[in-house]
């Protein structure tokens, strides 16, 4: 039975290459559509949270819908690549970071596929999910896969889908955002979407990969560029006595024309802090300088140097030296209400705020502890939030503004508070100071 046949009858099998925020939501949703999933990852201890029913390794993804996936036999995991032989759609989803120097780091996707293609055989489908430069697909990805003498668009198929995931945004799932796809060519496409179209309500064909990976990066770049605004009109305001957000609510009313961002202390998650230098560096290869992207990257990757600057000031307007000062932050993750760390503001923080002599504790519930980061190697734990450990801080800055958090006790027991979430909007106290 070749694979348009098994798309047809719901027999095909999906591997899923990396089971982390985009790949485990992706095969849960074929896995409940009865389609059979098996994750590849090299990180053990997710292979055996899924093989062994232990539950859920990401905290808004409930453990119940991948026991009963594995339950039912639809979803199993491993870490042995030789069993790529066994799946007939292979859809990667593992990290695209930035080197040292801010540059592309492929080696994933590359690597990956090299293994992919040890065990690449006819009428095999093959997607790339993670957020990268136009080209990406075609340039590297397709030479490495036709070195098996198998023809793209004849014998195997290779599309671009760009990943679209909010971790625990209530309005969507993976299965109601609209998703993108290019195919390297038209019967790329065409499997691409009968196969997509099995766990997602509304399917977005673009020309050609190129297309597609571009459409990812204008959608972070746009956010990127908004969210440098308003944190560069941040710091203007302030030195004016201007409330930023106040402004915000303000301009929101007009029903047209204007579309609300709001400022932070820094980008955080996967996307946002990362795929605009993706492009940028690719621009350079056509002799053209993003320069308004570039400068929106500066603006973003300052906002921590701005808060600890604040927090600064604001421990000398009340007679404490920043060296030695116990400094609390509220919120490890990047964005409230999840366990996501990366790219993380907070992290970063924590690191500047030490460089400076203060002595830092964190608090967060869903995050414990720190592991082991490729940027950061901290080893603090989560401390207990309640009354008489506020009162043992000089400065508490809320970083991630966590819906369980009781604001009435912060505000109550807290010596001096740094708000960069406007989180204490509505409280009047003069020891609130926003940044």
């Amino acid at each position: 039975m070749n694979l348009i046949e098994k798309i047809k009858r719901n027999q095909f099998v999906v591997g899923i290459v990396g089971l982390g925020y985009v790949g485990l939501p992706l095969g849960l949703e074929f896995a409940e559509k009865g389609i059979k999933v098996i994750g590849f990852d090299i990180d053990k201890k997710k292979v055996d949270y899924i093989n062994n029913k232990k539950g859920s390794y990401i905290k808004h993804i409930p453990s119940k819908r991948i026991i009963d996936s594995v339950i039912k036999k639809k979803l199993s995991a491993t870490n042995d690549f030789s069993k790529i032989q066994k799946v007939d759609a292979i859809i990667i989803c593992v990290p695209t970071p930035l080197t040292v120097n801010r540059e592309p780091d492929l080696s994933f996707i590359i690597d990956t596929s090299i293994e992919i293609s040890k065990y690449l055989r006819k009428d095999h489908f093959i997607s790339l999910e993670s957020t990268t430069y136009p080209g990406t697909t075609d340039e590297e990805l397709l030479p490495i896969f036709e070195k098996n003498n198998l023809k793209v668009g004849k014998d195997f198929y290779l599309c671009f889908s760009p990943e679209r995931e909010d971790p625990n945004n209530k309005n969507f799932s993976t299965s109601t955002i609209p998703k993108v796809i290019g195919g390297v060519t038209k019967n790329c496409l065409n499997v691409g979407i009968s196969i997509y179209e099995k766990v997602i309500d509304k399917i977005i064909p673009v020309s050609s990969s190129r297309t597609a990976e571009a459409t990812k990066l204008l959608e972070n770049i746009f956010r990127s560029v908004n969210i440098a605004l308003v944190n560069e009109l941040k710091m203007v305001f302030d030195k004016m006595n201007i409330d930023v957000w106040e402004v915000i609510e303000a301009a929101s009313t007009k029903p047209f024309g204007f579309t609300p961002f709001y400022p932070g202390p820094g980008l955080g998650g996967h996307c946002i802090p990362i795929d605009p230098f993706y492009l940028t560096w690719k621009a350079r290869e056509y002799d053209i300088s993003t320069r308004f992207i570039e400068l929106a990257g500066e603006v973003n990757t300052f906002m921590p140097y701005y808060v600890v600057a604040k927090a600064v000031k604001v421990l000398n307007q009340n007679n404490k030296c920043i060296n030695n000062s116990k400094i609390l932050i509220l919120g490890l993750s990047y964005k409230k209400d999840i366990d996501d760390l990366r790219e993380s503001p907070s992290l970063k923080l924590i690191e500047l705020l030490q460089k400076e002599g203060a002595m830092v504790n964190y608090h967060d519930d869903y995050m414990k502890e720190i592991p082991e980061l490729r940027k950061y190697c901290f080893s603090h734990k989560s401390v207990k939030l309640s009354a008489k450990n506020l009162l043992q801080y000089d400065l508490v800055l809320i970083s991630t503004d966590h819906s369980y958090y009781d604001l009435n006790l912060i505000v109550k027991n807290s010596k001096l508070i740094l708000d960069t979430r406007n989180a204490l909007k509505g409280f009047k106290n003069k020891k609130i100071y926003k940044a």
